[in-house]
């Protein structure tokens, strides 16, 4: 899904992009004391720096979209040492709601019935603003296919942790390193009126609003969100 903005990006700064555990060619988390394997945020947030070590970067500006989101958080509390700037990209800190528990114990269901495919045929196209749908439908259909080299356990273990994640507005409260959300004024996932509620309960962090677009305005509108981007990890601004 990246590589449009990596492409924009990397004549600017060097770029490292992870595949999450149970995502792309990553392996998920070894079995805890009762034989399951979930990707907490935990595990997720130790292969993060794991990557860095590996890499040999001492600090590193990390940008999360959506779930990343939740991993980038997860990193600023259990290793700030290792974060220069923080970027959310869609992002929120708060845990899901029963609704979305439920929901999600339903997506794990169909995963393991081998219907891996016709969540993600039914999932991610409303990952965009409406009026975006024909110009991304290229996109989209790449990233449905690219759901077809996720382990079906993997994405099990990504959902489990989804559900068992815990609240981190606290993080957001008092972020130890600048933090940017980046924001559309059409995403389903997180509408304005949660971000006007965000505004208020955390007035440390940075919001940039992406206008036409949804969950995905890397995608969506690009050159917008690089822009922003750019302002924040070289300036530390971003206005509205």
């Amino acid at each position: 899904m990246f590589n449009e903005l990596v492409e924009a990006l990397k004549s600017h700064y060097r770029i490292i992009v992870i595949d999450m555990p149970g995502h792309g060619l990553t392996d998920y988390a070894p079995a805890g004391p009762d034989g399951e394997r979930v990707n907490t945020l935990s595990f997720c947030a130790s292969v993060v720096v794991g990557v860095l070590d590996k890499c040999g970067v001492e600090k590193a500006v990390l940008a999360g979209h959506s779930m990343g989101g939740y991993v980038t958080l997860q990193t600023l509390r259990e290793h700030p040492e290792r974060v220069e700037r923080a970027i959310l990209l869609h992002s929120h800190p708060y845990p899901d709601s029963p609704q979305k528990i439920a929901d999600r114990g339903r997506e794990k269901e169909y995963v393991a019935q081998g219907k891996q495919l016709t969540v993600a045929d039914l999932s991610i196209p409303n990952m965009y603003y409406s009026e975006n749908l024909r110009a991304c439908d290229e996109k989209i259909r790449e990233t449905v296919e690219l759901c077809e080299t996720h382990d079906p356990e993997g994405i099990i273990a990504s959902i489990e942790g989804l559900r068992r994640r815990d609240d981190l507005s606290d993080v957001m409260q008092h972020p130890p390193v600048p933090l940017l959300l980046v924001h559309g004024d059409h995403d389903a996932f997180l509408p304005m009126e949660r971000v006007e509620e965000m505004k208020k309960l955390f007035p440390e962090i940075r919001y940039a609003l992406i206008p036409d677009a949804g969950h995905n305005s890397f995608i969506e509108q690009p050159e917008k969100c690089v822009e922003k981007i750019i302002q924040f990890i070289d300036s530390g601004s971003s206005p509205e």
